[in-house]
């Protein structure tokens, strides 16, 4: 979820409606709006503020030091999502931990005039090639989502049996222009090594750049393809590294399914600079779940659960298969500060292969600080 600009905007946006009496403005006129457009219900309610440009008034004309938003800058309104917008309009800024201020439209605006305002607002960023955030679906573990975003996540993941060890992924996401992203991923590893001893320090690091091929907000869809280099600076005779450089390429579908599921696939190959230490592998992934809203507009619980294989190509040996039930659960009022929790499990190869315990803390940046929206 994002909440346009650096995040106070949303709130400015409906606090300055608020300060333009556009409350009263439809209340008074609430019988007369039958067979209103969207643009109409906005310049009666909202213009007075925002503008009929969506631009915003100057200070001089809206009266107050809060600056509206620009709705037709869309890098600030296209990572928005109508669920968002729609929480705020209904319930007010305690929604999304905004300004109290901003009143309930629940009573004085249905669903379809909502609905209306909304896709008048979408209309302000006249600039093709942006992704909507609706396409921005629930994050599994291992599975690579299509939608380009500015996170940062802290994955832990727990091996209490054969290879034994602890391993904590720093990845950082940030989005370029219209439909691009780069990543920068660093583990910080412990690992029992052969004998018993144990090692810490930190494993591979990658870089990765995923980049929108298509994306379609009617159809809930949208393909992204990138590569990722991991660089062998974690210690290979420790087991804190694969002791290679790996070139990696891949793809990845995001698909929503009905108003509250989605799919993710995600497929690809990676292949090592010395084939002798490390295998060339392919590798497919499929991630579906379901979304449950607390109170409609409340906290995200989402159980998923991924499908994973990988394969070794030279060798043709069977692929390797496993399934990692797992939980998201957003924490904060904005819906910016998510946990998951999960468990991976192999489906064969068990004789080699331990079960693994995971979780992480995402944050997504673009919508506050760790400490806003709660």
């Amino acid at each position: 979820m994002t909440i346009l600009r650096r995040r106070p905007t949303f709130a400015t946006l409906f606090l300055s409606v608020l300060i333009c009496q556009s409350y009263p403005v439809l209340h008074a006129q609430s019988k007369d709006r039958a067979g209103m457009t969207g643009e109409q219900l906005f310049k009666k309610g909202c213009a007075a503020c925002h503008g009929a440009d969506g631009k915003g008034q100057p200070l001089d004309v809206r009266g107050f030091e809060t600056e509206p938003p620009d709705f037709t800058d869309c890098h600030l309104t296209t990572p928005e999502a109508d669920l968002d917008w729609n929480s705020i309009i209904h319930l007010g800024g305690r929604a999304r931990s905004f300004n109290r201020m901003m009143p309930s439209f629940a009573d004085e605006l249905d669903d379809q005039e909502i609905a209306k305002i909304i896709g008048y607002l979408r209309t302000f960023c006249t600039e093709p090639g942006w992704p909507r955030g609706d396409l921005n679906l629930p994050r599994p573990f291992v599975t690579e989502k299509a939608f380009p975003e500015n996170e940062a996540v802290l994955t832990t993941t727990i091996v209490p049996s054969h290879e034994k060890g602890v391993s904590n992924d720093f990845l950082y996401e940030h989005r370029v222009g219209k439909r691009g992203q780069y990543e920068i991923n660093v583990p910080l590893a412990f690992q029992q090594g052969t004998g018993g001893t144990w090692a810490a320090g930190v494993g591979d690091i990658s870089a990765a750049y995923k980049h929108v091929l298509a994306d379609s907000f009617e159809r809930g869809a949208i393909l992204s393809a990138g590569g990722e280099i991991k660089f062998p600076t974690g210690r290979a005779s420790k087991a804190l590294g694969g002791g290679v450089t790996v070139f990696e390429a891949f793809g990845a579908f995001s698909k929503s399914i009905g108003s509250d599921g989605f799919l993710h696939v995600h497929a690809g190959l990676e292949v090592p600079s010395n084939t002798e230490k490390a295998p060339k592998e392919a590798f497919w992934r499929a991630a579906f779940g379901r979304s449950f809203m607390e109170h409609r507009y409340g906290r995200a619980w989402t159980p998923m659960v991924e499908l994973l294989a990988a394969r070794e190509i030279v060798a043709k040996t069977e692929p390797e298969w496993d399934l990692l039930p797992q939980m998201q659960v957003s924490l904060s009022d904005r819906q910016h500060i998510l946990v998951s929790f999960g468990v991976r499990v192999p489906v064969n190869e068990r004789a080699s292969r331990g079960t693994s315990v995971l979780a992480y803390l995402l944050w997504d940046w673009f919508d506050g600080t760790l400490f806003d929206g709660w």
